[in-house]
């Protein structure tokens, strides 16, 4: 195997590893210790075997400088089915947590989201964005105009709603305490929603 394959093969298993997360080439060149050069000439061509290749549903996508593995444009429509049959793949529990504190505070902030929860939700604030269930929808007023998520018409037919209205209320003397409030957000998520798959 020559270490042009080597290197290609080790740049797949990276991107395929991060995800959504994709990696630079500058973060690649250092996890694999190799020159920034090298791995840029490296990974045009990679990009080009994956465009060229009809036989693979995958290609890698640069976006601003960050380089991800995502489904080819032409199968659309394959993965839309996936998106809108809700039985084909449960979410986890990460992204219940955050797809509960979205529907009952939009909009809201991942730095808010992060605060209520103690822990990091990119991940699962991609993965509901991926699935068409949350989306920007505007940029707040304070420092660095941070962007604002909240629930989408398919959140809506997920859950069998006809509108955000539609949420249980919160009890409103529980709504002070930051440390209850997403375990307050997941029982009333889960009370109302136990029967959707």
């Amino acid at each position: 195997m020559t270490k042009t394959i080597m290197l290609q093969n080790r740049i797949e298993a990276l991107l395929f590893v991060v995800g959504d997360d994709g990696l630079t080439i500058k973060q690649l060149a250092h996890l694999l210790s190799e020159a920034e050069e090298l791995v840029a000439q490296t990974m045009e061509s990679l990009c080009t075997t994956y465009d060229e290749d009809l036989t693979r549903g995958i290609t890698i996508k640069e976006i601003a400088g960050v380089y991800q593995l995502t489904t080819k444009h032409e199968l659309a429509d394959t993965i839309q089915r996936l998106v809108e049959n809700p039985t084909a793949q449960s979410l986890s529990q990460a992204s219940l947590e955050v797809l509960a504190i979205v529907a009952y505070k939009q909009p809201i902030t991942r730095v808010a989201i992060e605060d209520l929860r103690g822990v990091k939700c990119e991940r699962p604030l991609q993965t509901l964005a991926s699935r068409g269930l949350v989306k920007e929808v505007g940029r707040s007023e304070g420092t660095g105009r941070a962007i604002l998520y909240g629930t989408t018409k398919e959140f809506l037919n997920y859950f069998g709603l006809n509108s955000i209205e539609e949420m249980p209320p919160l009890p409103e003397e529980e709504q002070g305490e930051t440390e209850q409030e997403t375990d307050l957000f997941m029982t009333k998520f889960q009370e109302t929603f136990s029967g959707v798959k």
